[in-house]
């Protein structure tokens, strides 16, 4: 039986915050909603007057022993901006602002080790003025705002650049690449694949049919991709995969390049060019076929994946 515990964070708009947890591994279930004020069963409208003390935010489900809320905290701080006590991005006001809401000490506990762990890295040159605060009432929004970002993916897209949002997300968080650096630590091929968008030749590759345990790994950031169970032969020549360990990792991005029309996929943490994924891929899978580059992975097989600091991934191979 998997374990649930809540957790419950603001994050300005609550559109943009159900996303980076929505369908992960280990998150059971995301929903928006209203917190931190006094006024019972308060609207959208409501809570937008700033006139409720309640703000916007997510309440998250999850199996602490697949996403541990030390994660959570990490995803968090990696969609907001925590210097600014005025709001979100274009959104001001009480409302948007941002807040960690513990439901236990040990809650509270990790909230502000992480805080202090994120003021004393560097990262930003201004206080993180997020405030942690013990979890009130939560009121779900309206059915309209659930999901938004699957319901009306379009203008969410927009609404997410137009804030300012998405570029934010990408200048802070996304891993600064020193051209000359690669250049020095990959070998010409994964360098090739991986930053001028190349490809490796098919069935000359090394992981074209890799099938023991373990998990694919950026070649770049170390952070986990892909799954040998969700890897199967597609008599294509690369490794091929169902699905990714975590869609959260990875970039879908429209390749128009050779004079065709594709979806590239690219990592979210270094930027590196993956593959492509297409959709003639196992249908009792749900379709679709992460075609990789074996330069852009490495391979860690299973009974390496504790000594090399993946051990919480190794859920993946209980039966």
């Amino acid at each position: 039986m998997a374990k649930e515990e809540i957790a419950t964070f603001a994050g300005g708009c609550f559109w943009c915050m159900v996303e980076p947890f929505d369908e992960r591994p280990g998150i059971i279930q995301v929903v928006s909603g209203y917190t931190g004020g006094s006024v019972e069963h308060p609207t959208y409208e409501e809570v937008c007057s700033n006139t409720t003390g309640h703000v916007e935010a997510v309440q998250i489900t999850f199996d602490p022993d697949i996403f541990p809320y030390e994660k959570l905290l990490t995803t968090f701080w990696q969609q907001i901006d925590p210097t600014d006590p005025g709001g979100q991005f274009n959104d001001r006001g009480e409302s948007y602002k941002t807040a960690i809401f513990y439901h236990n000490e040990d809650q509270r506990k990790i909230a502000e080790a992480s805080k202090k762990e994120l003021q004393e890295s560097g990262k930003f040159s201004k206080p993180v003025l997020t405030e942690i605060r013990p979890a009130k009432h939560f009121y779900p929004a309206e059915e309209k705002h659930q999901d938004y970002y699957k319901k009306n993916s379009f203008h969410y897209r927009l609404y997410k650049k137009g804030s300012g949002r998405e570029d934010f997300i990408k200048n802070t968080w996304q891993s600064k690449v020193d051209k000359e650096e690669l250049k020095k630590k990959l070998t010409p091929e994964q360098y090739h694949v991986t930053q001028e968008n190349g490809t490796e030749m098919p069935f000359r590759n090394e992981y074209w049919d890799t099938f023991e345990d373990g998990i694919y790994v950026d070649i770049i950031s170390g952070n986990v991709l892909f799954s040998s169970k969700d890897k199967f032969d597609a008599s294509c020549g690369w490794p091929s995969f169902t699905k990714p360990v975590d869609r959260y990792e990875v970039n879908e991005k429209m390749d128009q390049s050779h004079g065709m029309i594709r979806t590239e996929i690219r990592s979210k943490s270094s930027d590196s060019h993956l593959g492509h994924v297409f959709e003639d891929g196992p249908k009792e899978a749900g379709g679709l076929r992460y075609c990789m580059n074996s330069a852009a992975m490495r391979f860690i097989p299973k009974e390496s994946m504790e000594k090399e600091g993946y051990g919480e991934y190794l859920h993946l191979f209980k039966d």
